[in-house]
């Protein structure tokens, strides 16, 4: 069935509240069908979208980010009728909200961010849909030069990469994979610029079959800062030989990024793998905010899973006053 495009008129009660996307709109901010949406809030109860006067959705903009909650969680082979327990623990309580909102304020939005953020999308979409890679080169500047990182890949780059990838019409496979393609490049450029005459480096390794290499090297980018040296090793790399890479490499320290929970077996790999190199170890990531109560006295770190916060505790971590 076509989804119908949906009516901007809003009910008496909301006009107030302008910071309302309607479906057609969250759909290009997240990547997720409208079928899905559907399904994920008649279904499951996951999202509560409110509605017009005609029954149309709204979507606020903890909504779109729930929404992309849910996404990458289900990308990485977590049943959706599980995701809701998930959210339930990622979710900041009341006595660590205000720690929350302080150390990553660059993820809080407005409507007109957002607003913006689908026009660059669009633009986007044009220069792939031309594979014009001059044009898309020049927007990839032009954005850069508009908002921090963070938000470059968080709002802007990344769910349009998530959103394409999805996508099964005629060609779209090859725009994906062009733009996959020009975003690793340039990830790594930027990688290799910041790692320029470092002497010590920290390495960073991908979970088994927890992300895709885009992800990866975003993250390695986003613990990077302006002035670390991050060294990210190859999607695949297995955890046995990782202490003959550390004893090779004699890095600052080893990270992992956990874009979802470890198993228990898997955290007990990691565990002795922390005893058995001679370098700290963390995770970073999602997962490892959801684990945190498990790595308590442990061998290994928490970095947590906010851009800032991540770069935060990474530098409290190599300075030695991050407690395990």
């Amino acid at each position: 069935m076509t989804e119908r495009p949906e009516s901007l008129s809003i009910a008496p009660e909301h006009s107030a509240n302008p910071e309302l996307l309607p479906i057609r709109d969250v759909v290009r901010l997240t990547g997720v069908n409208p079928v899905t949406l559907r399904a994920w809030e008649r279904r499951y109860g996951l999202i509560q979208p409110l509605r017009t006067e005609g029954g149309h959705r709204l979507y606020s903009l903890d909504d779109v980010a729930t929404i992309r909650d849910i996404s990458s969680w289900t990308e990485r082979g977590v049943a959706v009728s599980k995701v809701g327990t998930l959210l339930e623990r990622s979710r900041p309580t009341q006595n660590d909200s205000s720690l929350r909102v302080a150390d990553t304020s660059v993820s809080v939005v407005d409507f007109s961010e957002a607003s913006e953020w689908l026009e660059w999308q669009r633009s986007i979409r044009q220069a792939l849909a031309a594979f014009d890679e001059d044009g898309l080169e020049q927007l990839y500047g032009q954005i850069f030069s508009t908002y921090p990182t963070s938000q470059v890949f968080g709002q802007v780059l990344l769910p349009l990469w998530h959103e394409l990838r999805h996508q099964t019409g005629f060609g779209q496979l090859s725009q994906w994979l062009f733009y996959d393609a020009f975003l690793r490049a340039r990830v790594l450029q930027r990688l290799q610029f910041v790692r320029r005459g470092a002497r010590q480096c920290v390495l960073l390794a991908a979970l088994p079959d927890q992300c895709r290499e885009l992800e990866l090297l975003v993250t390695g980018l986003l613990l990077s800062g302006d002035h670390g040296a991050i060294r990210v090793l190859p999607l695949g790399q297995p955890l046995a030989e990782m202490p003959l890479l550390c004893q090779a490499i004699q890095p600052r320290a080893l990270v992992f990024f956990a874009p979802a929970p470890p198993s228990p077996p898997l955290l007990g790999q990691l565990n002795k793998l922390a005893l058995a190199i001679d370098c700290p170890m963390a995770l970073a990531g999602r997962g490892a905010e959801l684990v945190a109560a498990k790595l308590k006295d442990t061998p290994v770190a928490n970095l947590g899973d906010e851009p800032r916060l991540m770069l935060s505790r990474l530098m409290q971590f190599l300075a030695g006053h991050l407690d395990t």
